[in-house]
This record gives C-alpha cells, structure tokens and sequence, in this order.
C-alpha cells in the first residue's frame, strides 16, 4: 500500500491510500464500506466529480489535477450528496470527514505518492 504526503507542510497525510484505477474499482468507490479509518484514503483517478449516493458516512474530498497540486476541497460531504465538476482536476482523494481540517491540507498545497 502506498502513503499520501505533502510536499508543503513536507508530512505524511494518509499511510494508507488505496488507488482506484480500473473501471469496477473507481465506479465502486467507498460503496459498501461501514466506514473509512482515520488512516485510510481512497484515490480515484480520472474523476474530477463525485456523487454520495448509497454511501453510509460522510467523507472529506480533496480534488488534484494530473501533478497532484490540490484543486479543491470539499469538507464532511454527507451521504446522498453530489459534488459537481472541479475544473482542472484529474483525481480525488476521499478521505474520512474531518481529515482536511485536521491534516490542514488546503487549496494550491502540493502532494504526493510514495512508499
């Protein structure tokens, strides 16, 4: 499993992100799930909107274009919600309700991917 981090504040966000890339596993999403551990995150590429539909806990969402510099973030999207199209964004990161407060993650903040 790989780790998010930011290059700004030069920290570990989330140790444990899981990537969605293929077309079941990014049409899936979090459905099903009970609920996603402070320490989970789940990257979705080639989404630049996302729905909560069916979904049983909020979510925190954090949209990135192709370089992984944050677009937006959209904070405690409760279930049954839709968030529209973020433009220039190539991916999301949902991460449990509260994360972006609490890991300061913010518009223009630069991430990334490693071991």
């Amino acid at each position: 499993m790989t780790a998010l981090m930011s290059k700004t504040t030069n920290q570990t966000l989330v140790p444990q992100l899981e990537v969605a890339k293929t077309f079941w596993t990014r049409g899936k999403g979090l459905l099903g799930r009970e609920s996603l551990a402070s320490n989970e995150a789940l990257w979705i590429h080639h989404c630049n909107s996302i729905h909560t539909f069916f979904m049983k806990f909020p979510i925190d969402c954090v949209f990135v274009d192709k370089n992984l510099k944050v677009k937006a973030v959209y904070q405690d999207v409760r279930p049954w919600r839709l968030v529209l199209p973020v433009w220039g964004a190539a991916s999301v990161i949902e991460m449990s309700s509260g994360s972006i407060s609490r890991l300061n993650v913010s518009v223009g903040d630069q991430l990334y991917v490693g071991a």
